[in-house]
């Protein structure tokens, strides 16, 4: 699959348009009112109409390198592709990634499972993605308690961006388990991510909530019986968890 020139960028514009739209609405009404405010609030308004704007082109830009000039989708961590390997790729209602996969794993076959509900995974910027792009050829449709593979059969799942839009602890828990019900003995899943940390903080400013911290992470897969085999940053906003199985723990 060929991406766009700044693709990535476009589409976090595009998919967060009704976040943006509000962002100039609000610095608009700041530079209407502006001359009808005394002269102390007069400063205070302009630093927050030039900081807004300021965390706001950092953001983009931070986006573009991460997303389109970082080299993320050529997906180097990638192993064993020349192997016959049985794979699932499991999304949230917005996927980039199946195509890829499936030209690196030549000899292999994909599964493509999107988890996303509309009542309980309430993010715009999914709806309004699943609407500009169509589902990869075969997906189907999956609740996070249960995925019809049979157990054991799988030698690798990757779960891109994808597992923090599971906000409920509990779920996210039960999921996971489901996933390494799949999983052959010697599997492997691949969670990629980013984290609630200061250079997300720095990227996105309070959009970093939105992501799950690194303690959460692990804590999730302990409970769901995982183990973390690596953990390796992708660039400085993003992780890549890689999980085995973990046997005779029932916790």
């Amino acid at each position: 699959m060929t991406r766009k020139r700044f693709q990535g960028v476009l589409n976090i514009i595009s998919f967060n348009r009704y976040s943006f739209i509000s962002f100039l609405l609000f610095i608009a009404i700041l530079f209407l009112v502006k001359p009808f405010l005394p002269e102390l609030l007069k400063i205070i308004v302009s630093y927050i109409i030039i900081g807004s704007f300021l965390a706001t082109m950092l953001s983009i830009l931070i986006s573009t390198y991460i997303y389109d000039l970082s080299g993320l989708y050529q997906f180097d961590w990638f192993t064993d592709v020349d192997k016959r390997l049985n794979l699932v790729n499991i999304h949230a209602g917005f996927d980039e990634s199946s195509e890829v996969i499936i030209e690196k794993y030549t000899n292999s076959t994909l599964a493509v499972l999107d988890f996303y509900d509309p009542l309980l995974h309430t993010e715009l910027s999914i709806k309004i993605a699943r609407k500009a792009y169509p589902a990869y050829p075969g997906t189907k449709r999956i609740r996070t308690n249960s995925i019809p593979i049979p157990s054991g059969s799988i030698d690798k799942v990757f779960i891109i961006f994808s597992a923090h839009e599971i906000r409920n602890d509990a779920e996210r828990i039960i999921f996971f388990k489901e996933v390494k019900r799949i999983l052959k003995p010697e599997g492997s899943i691949f969670v990629l991510e980013h984290l609630r940390d200061f250079n997300n903080f720095i990227a996105y400013n309070i959009g970093f909530l939105h992501f799950l911290s690194s303690r959460t992470w692990k804590n999730t897969f302990c409970k769901a019986n995982l183990s973390i085999y690596r953990v390796e940053k992708i660039n400085p906003l993003i992780s890549l968890f890689i999980l085995q199985p973990t046997y005779g723990n029932t916790a």
